[in-house]
């Protein structure tokens, strides 16, 4: 995998809202952003369901915090409310419609007043990673080479956050981190206590 530099530009945000606290890492994967933010200078507490890329990203940026341990179990935990900044790249698009609500709400309860979601998440025109040719088990979602995989378009995006969301930012960008082109949406919000609201446009 190629070095892909996304989340540079979000650091003095990310270093807002998490305000000395540590940066929660959903599905950390190998460890890329991992790398990003410790070498920022945050604390980070990263998950994966993988124990071998746990072991991967523990080598690559040691100073972090693992564990091994699915995304809906790290969500269902009670002791990480008032978390300031949450991270999930490329990695709740596995989950049925209804779960993937679920998860992304408990994230928003999760966040603290300023907290904060960086995530993204695979794009229906993503044909090179799925998004076409696979059998279909719910309306977007797939069976990719015996692997579930969400796409969602920007109807479904802004579905997802348009209850107790506040989106600072949404961009349809590429990906060069899997070497040919991937594309993705791209979310940057914040939890808010009333329902509705607009969304910001790329």
């Amino acid at each position: 995998m190629r070095h892909d530099p996304w989340l540079e530009r979000w650091l003095p945000l990310l270093r807002e809202r998490a305000a000395g606290h540590p940066v929660v890492e959903l599905g950390c994967g190998f460890g890329a952003d991992t790398v990003t933010l410790c070498e920022a200078g945050f604390d980070v507490l990263a998950f994966d369901a993988s124990e071998a890329a746990i072991g991967v990203a523990r080598t690559r940026a040691p100073g972090a915090s693992y564990e091994v341990r699915d995304v809906r179990d790290v969500l269902a935990r009670d002791d990480l409310g008032g978390t300031r900044a949450v991270l999930a790249s490329l990695s709740l698009h596995y989950f049925p419609w209804q779960e993937t609500v679920a998860a992304f709400d408990r994230i928003r309860r999760l966040l603290g007043p300023g907290g904060v979601l960086l995530c993204r998440v695979n794009s229906t025109q993503d044909h090179r990673f799925g998004a076409s040719g696979h059998p279909q088990i719910e309306p977007n979602f797939y069976s990719v080479k015996g692997e579930p995989k969400r796409f969602f378009d920007r109807d479904t995006i802004e579905d997802l956050f348009a209850r107790g969301w506040h989106v600072l930012s949404l961009e349809h960008r590429v990906t060069t981190k899997y070497v040919l082109p991937k594309l993705v949406w791209e979310v940057v919000c914040e939890p808010r206590a009333e329902a509705g609201g607009d969304l910001a446009r790329a």
